[in-house]
């Protein structure tokens, strides 16, 4: 009878892991450091080793275990092949048969965002939910989308990089993918702090951001303290935001839209200026999407990589 799985989240400096119950509950959960010297060739290694070991502490029956669930860095597709992982130094890796071949586990592999998306669908902001958009505002924009219970990853694995959308002609300097006027440009926390600049440098107008560094978090603090420069950018970061999740409603129609990520510690307020675009832009199907803030955190990686194998 199957009891137990785990869920690792594989980032560029840790690798986060955790022993579930096939209910759900979290019985551990530790990191390790990940070791992308050398082209990254430890990683999975030092991964299986974790694993092993943790089956070893806790006494588990390798039977008793239903499998590892492993979220990446970078496009993974349905055979569990990774063509590259920038942040992880890979190039072309299965990562499927590699995990299995160290563990002697069943291995499930999902592209770092799209899996954090079914986490929060299983225990977060999504729960009792079934299609959900789940977007993180972070250094970058990540996006994940789940229809009926499934993460959509397309046939490159390429599914739900939101970020990536085009939204705005007029920006000259190139995104970390190559292309010009990305929303991870806009709506991200670099993305905000380039919004603010312009506003700054657009008038002699007095304001709280005037006063010390500017960051997502300062320019949220100042549309709190009712700041009209700050409520600008905000203004102009939601229509960003909410006008490219109304295009990507029509494609998904989710039930929830879920926001997480650094950004989103900014609260309640920040749904408010993106929920009031999309409601201006969407298909009118799909106008009763829920907004809703992420729950899980950092932990949603390891919530969603466990669910995968469940």
């Amino acid at each position: 009878m199957e009891k137990y799985c785990f869920g690792i989240d594989v980032g560029g400096t840790t690798v986060k892991c955790g022993l579930f119950s096939t209910e759900g509950e979290v019985l551990d959960k530790w990191e390790i450091p990940t070791r992308t010297e050398e082209n990254g060739k430890n990683i999975l290694p030092d991964v299986a080793e974790t694993i092993l070991a943790k089956i070893s502490e806790k006494k588990l029956d390798k039977a008793e275990v239903a499998g590892v669930g492993i979220g990446i860095p970078g496009p993974v597709n349905e055979e569990g092949e990774v063509p590259v992982a920038v942040n992880l130094h890979w190039g072309y890796v299965h990562i499927v048969k590699e995990m299995e071949a160290l563990t002697g586990l069943k291995v499930k592999a999902g592209n770092d965002a799209n899996v954090a998306a079914l986490g929060e669908l299983w225990k977060g902001g999504g729960m009792g939910c079934h299609n959900l958009i789940l977007v993180t505002l972070g250094t970058g924009v990540g996006g994940g989308i789940i229809v009926n219970d499934k993460i959509l990853a397309g046939s490159h694995g390429a599914g739900g990089e939101i970020g990536h959308a085009h939204v705005e002609d007029g920006i000259a300097d190139p995104c970390n993918c190559g292309n010009c006027g990305c929303l991870e440009q806009v709506a991200s926390a670099t993305g905000i702090v380039r919004l603010a600049k312009e506003e700054l440098e657009a008038s002699e107008e007095a304001s709280l951001l005037r006063e010390g560094e500017v960051s997502a978090k300062t320019v949220f603090d100042a549309v709190k303290a009712g700041d009209a420069l700050a409520v600008r950018i905000a203004e102009r970061f939601g229509k960003y935001l909410g006008k490219a999740l109304a295009v990507f409603a029509c494609v998904a129609d989710p039930e929830v839209i879920v926001i997480g990520g650094g950004v989103s510690k900014a609260g309640p307020v920040l749904l408010e200026f993106i929920e009031k675009y999309y409601q201006k832009y969407a298909f009118s199907a799909c106008r009763a999407a829920d907004f809703r803030l992420a729950t899980l955190g950092n932990d949603a990686g390891i919530f969603g990589a466990a669910k995968m194998v469940l």
